[in-house]
């Protein structure tokens, strides 16, 4: 298995893959919406309290999978929106077919240090991060190209009015968890009373979310978890200058645009 896992990990990063892709954004509806991320930014934890709150039902990994499901699995996906619309995830850079979409962004030096984790534990990286990082950086580590692209085609997109966006940040999602749900279902244009999101909230804390992976295991990452710590600034404590320099010199501007440069800056950190 870990061979195989190997090759199909080789060859989602080629040309190969695009078929794959077009027949998966196929059949959607016009009141269908999108949850979009760059992978390891949050949208697992975002995906199971949109299910307790647009649903109502108690989430785990088997039935949010089922109901907000992966691009390309959506054709039975749960009718949770107005005019029978679908929430479906998406680790795709912006596409033409995302009318309307939520893009949750996470500060990619949080990104690259869980996607180290996670590849690290399957097999699928070394053991050295600034060799990985430099590789992220450039967009060779997964299908989804480097986090600084994919972040400027879903930017971009909002920017332009190509496409109906809402940018959610994943520490701000963390920090005012109620206030920034509160937003998203407004945006999807669902009516929820408030305890309903601060239910949900209550029941995906870190701590549920380890439960819920216990009773129903995900493929490893760090310490053989899916579930990491969910930290927001947890790179301060294993980037170096040199690292962080790195991420300055990839991705400085999309970081400014985003509003992680003003973040540093007031904190006295590198920006």
């Amino acid at each position: 298995m870990p061979i195989l896992r190997k090759v199909r990990y080789s060859l989602s990063k080629t040309p190969a893959r695009a078929p794959l892709v077009w027949m998966r954004h196929r059949s959607f509806r016009t009141s269908d919406a999108f949850v979009g991320s760059y992978p390891r930014s949050g949208s697992t934890w975002l995906r199971f309290m949109l299910l307790e709150i647009l649903a109502g039902r108690s989430s785990g990994f088997s039935n949010t999978n089922e109901m907000i499901p992966d691009v390309g699995r959506h054709l039975t996906a749960a009718p949770v929106l107005p005019a029978e619309g679908r929430l479906i995830k998406t680790h795709e850079p912006f596409r033409a077919e995302y009318k309307k979409a939520i893009y949750l962004a996470r500060d990619p030096r949080d990104v690259a240090v869980s996607e180290f984790a996670f590849h690290k534990a399957l097999g699928l990286a070394g053991s050295d991060f600034t060799i990985y990082l430099e590789q992220f950086l450039r967009g060779e580590v997964n299908p989804f190209g480097s986090w600084t692209n994919h972040a400027i085609s879903w930017m971009d997109a909002a920017d332009s009015g190509r496409s109906e966006i809402l940018l959610v940040c994943f520490e701000e999602l963390k920090r005012n968890s109620e206030q920034e749900l509160t937003r998203i279902v407004d945006f999807l244009g669902v009516p929820v009373q408030a305890e309903r999101i601060r239910q949900a909230i209550a029941n995906n804390s870190m701590d549920r979310m380890r439960q819920k992976e216990k009773a129903d295991p995900q493929r490893a990452s760090a310490k053989g978890n899916f579930i990491r710590s969910g930290s927001a600034g947890g790179w301060r404590e294993v980037f170096t200058e040199e690292q962080s320099q790195l991420v300055q010199q990839y991705a400085g501007n999309i970081l400014a645009r985003l509003g992680y440069a003003e973040v540093e800056s007031l904190e006295g950190k590198l920006v």
